[in-house]
């Protein structure tokens, strides 16, 4: 079975076309990267499957179901616009959010104290929300989406606020619900993470779906990247048989033309920069990211 399905749905916010015939697939059991500039129509395609939002057309199924709202006791859903009740203990407020979701009390409270441990806050199971850090408040907010054993988690922005090692931590946990086939859909505007973490990535534009598919295939469309280490002048890497330069100050990712010869490239490259290290390789999630939206935008 299918997780989400979507055949060309639409949603209209005025005369503003948020989103526009829109159709993909989201497989059981997969991680599934949403990626789009701010204002791309990601929220709002969440929103949708969540029955936050209605569309205006279009046919929408979450878990083999048409009216999404029937199953919303099996979704775990944590917004981009965050929040906690800033007075409420944590372990209470993961609680109630249990109860929320049909949890009993005592099973709720149960599972709080489990999650807690799990991701390292069972110190703070009596603290006042308001005493949290940023990246401790996150970490509350994605226990209150998992609190009641969702089958389905979507996740909007899941890594804002967080330290390298609690990202690493919400990663684990992501790919740890993927091993117990649960389907997670998280949207991100960092391009290495969905890069790790993805099956699939859905790639959306000013509403319009650009780019559906798994990683490797959705990489094998396009051209190879010149990944190199250089010192030397940056303007002197743009030549011909270079679609973009990807310039990160020691460090740069080519975008190479299809039918480039790539030998007389390198050759060109060596008298014009000193160069410490060069791989040839398929491009990134961000150079594809970077080409595919503003070629949209052009």
């Amino acid at each position: 079975m299918n997780s989400i399905e979507l055949e060309s749905v639409n949603k209209f916010f005025g005369t503003h076309h948020a989103v526009s015939d829109m159709s993909f697939i989201v497989p059981e059991g997969a991680v599934y990267g949403f990626l789009g500039p701010n204002g791309a129509g990601k929220t709002s395609t969440i929103r949708m499957i969540m029955s936050i939002l209605y569309p205006d057309s279009g046919v929408l199924r979450v878990l083999g179901d048409e009216q999404p709202e029937r199953v919303k006791d099996r979704l775990g859903y944590l917004p981009e616009e965050k929040g906690l009740y800033k007075k409420m203990k944590v372990k209470e407020i993961i609680t109630y959010f249990g109860t929320l979701k049909g949890m009993a009390r005592r099973a709720a409270a149960t599972a709080a104290d489990q999650l807690l441990v799990r991701f390292g806050l069972d110190d703070a199971a009596n603290k006042r929300c308001e005493e949290l850090s940023k990246g401790m408040g996150q970490k509350v907010q994605i226990i209150s989406t998992l609190i009641h054993d969702p089958a389905l988690v979507i996740l909007d922005e899941p890594f804002s606020g967080l330290d390298p090692i609690n990202v690493e931590l919400v990663r684990d946990i992501i790919l740890d619900l993927k091993r117990q086939g649960k389907t997670v859909i998280f949207s991100t505007h960092i391009m290495e993470q969905a890069e790790q973490i993805c099956d699939s990535i859905l790639l959306i534009n000013k509403g319009q779906k650009l780019i559906d598919g798994r990683v490797p295939e959705v990489k094998g469309r396009f051209s190879s990247t010149l990944l190199i280490e250089y010192e030397g002048d940056a303007s002197n890497l743009q030549r011909k048989g270079i679609i973009r330069v990807n310039n990160m100050g020691n460090s740069a990712e080519l975008s190479i033309e299809e039918g480039t010869d790539t030998q007389a490239l390198m050759r060109e490259l060596m008298d014009a920069v000193t160069l410490k290290s060069f791989t040839l390789k398929e491009p990134s999630l961000h150079e594809i990211f970077v080409r595919t939206v503003g070629e949209s935008d052009a």
